[in-house]
């Protein structure tokens, strides 16, 4: 079976500010999906974590990966291990992200979280600049 790694970055300027995520699913190092995505104004950097994730599972469910082991691959401490269960989601509003993440989840085999340092997350985190320069640009 083949191995599914998904790197998701989110981010916003000012936190709270202009903010985008990016979303790479490699299959055995292939990448096989990237994208950014702008998410709006007056966003926190958690939320726009959670929103990539989102976007990421949800793709992967679209790409047919949820009978798969599945690693996500993230740069936010934070969201992995609210994810793993050792933290808790203690904010309204990202209490509502993680439902939707566990949500989607739901359907999916295997899942693990694996916290990265920020250089091994390049490729997300340049589409999350990429999609928030273009959005920004344009206004």
């Amino acid at each position: 079976m083949s191995e599914i790694v998904i790197y998701t970055d989110g981010g916003a300027r000012g936190n709270p500010g202009p903010a985008g995520a990016g979303v790479v699913i490699k299959e055995n190092g292939r990448t096989v999906a990237g994208f950014g995505k702008y998410l709006g104004d007056g966003l926190t950097n958690n939320w726009a974590e959670y929103e990539a994730l989102v976007l990421a599972v949800a793709d992967a469910k679209r790409l047919g990966f949820t009978d798969r082991h599945i690693e996500i691959r993230m740069d936010s401490e934070l969201i992995v291990k609210q994810m793993q269960g050792l933290y808790k989601v203690k904010d309204k509003n990202l209490k509502l992200q993680h439902a939707k993440v566990r949500e989607l989840l739901l359907e999916f085999e295997h899942v693990h979280f694996k916290h990265i340092p920020r250089e091994e997350n390049s490729e997300a985190d340049a589409l999350v600049n990429e999609a928030i320069d273009e959005a920004t640009q344009r206004n």
